[in-house]
């Protein structure tokens, strides 16, 4: 017994070994990896309470007295708050009715069967792969016809610089993602469940509602954060489609023209301080919602 006991452990002793140079090395990367992404955060943050003379004598150097007045000054001067406001409606409307459709379109897709299923399902991963620099100009002319025939039509209004505009391209660019994620989530759900919503004598949208839907939850809570980073930090879409109308810019936008505008009247510390802003719902998201995350990412690929 004795010798097969310290043979058991000379075998696994270098599997041990290996397993803790592995972890090593892992925290190694990690550590350099949080090196490189927390610096320049940090050096953000550090100037936007700076004035504009220390940024350019000593852009390390820790601020002599807090500048607020800068955050201040970027929100009621520069319109970021205008800005930030756009951002919250655009960004707000077009991830929950992505959300709401996607999870609709992702269950059928996941759960039923029927004619132009596969190809359907196709279509949608084939538009994750279409490259947003293509798109743009096509569908600038396909929203400057539409807006043309609507107010022909009699309606006020168009969809170049538009809140509805913006919102309908942002669930257009977020859907496909949306529904390709869900999908593989909704799939993997017990089917013995929705079996048994409907011999209890639950129809379909009582049984997506309250059976599988929140049994979703971890994907959907993951996948909703994954939208809303993403729009919110979308510049391409809004610059090519909400460019004639500067009361409507979106945060991305704002901090362009903020950026424009500094170069002429040097104020690098509300840019900085612009930037702070801008940055401050992502962190925020992703500090309160870190675990729900980490959650709806392993529970998609345990299942």
């Amino acid at each position: 017994m004795t010798t097969q006991v310290t043979q058991l452990r000379t075998e696994t002793a270098p599997k041990i070994k290996g397993e803790r140079g592995l972890t090593a090395v892992t925290q190694m990367i990690l550590i350099i990896w949080s090196v490189i992404i927390g610096l320049p955060i940090i050096w953000v943050l550090m100037s936007s309470v700076k004035t504009d003379a220390e940024i350019f004598v000593d852009s390390w150097r820790p601020p002599m007295a807090l500048q607020f007045d800068n955050y201040v000054r970027a929100w009621n001067e520069a319109q970021f708050g205008n800005y930030f406001l756009n951002s919250l409606i655009v960004v707000g409307l077009s991830t929950l009715i992505v959300m709401v459709l996607g999870a609709m379109v992702s269950y059928v897709l996941a759960r039923y069967q029927f004619v132009g299923r596969r190809a359907l399902n196709l279509a949608f991963v084939g538009a994750m792969a279409l490259p947003l620099f293509l798109a743009v100009i096509p569908l600038f002319g396909v929203m400057k016809q539409l807006g043309a025939s609507m107010q022909a039509s009699g309606l006020p209004f168009g969809l170049l610089g538009t809140y509805h505009g913006l919102i309908a391209v942002y669930v257009a660019y977020a859907m496909p993602f949306t529904v390709f994620f869900l999908t593989g989530f909704f799939a993997s759900l017990p089917g013995e469940l929705s079996e048994a919503a409907f011999i209890d004598g639950c129809g379909h949208f009582k049984t997506y509602f309250f059976v599988m839907l929140p049994l979703a939850r971890p994907g959907i809570v993951s996948i909703t954060i994954f939208n809303a980073v993403g729009l919110w930090n979308q510049y391409l879409l809004p610059l090519f489609l909400n460019n004639d109308n500067p009361g409507l810019y979106v945060v991305t936008q704002g901090l362009a023209k903020l950026a424009g505008d500094s170069q002429y009247g040097s104020d690098f510390s509300g840019l900085f301080a612009g930037l702070v802003i801008s940055m401050a719902p992502v962190l925020i998201l992703y500090v309160i919602f870190q675990k729900q995350i980490q959650a709806g990412m392993t529970a998609g690929a345990l299942k």
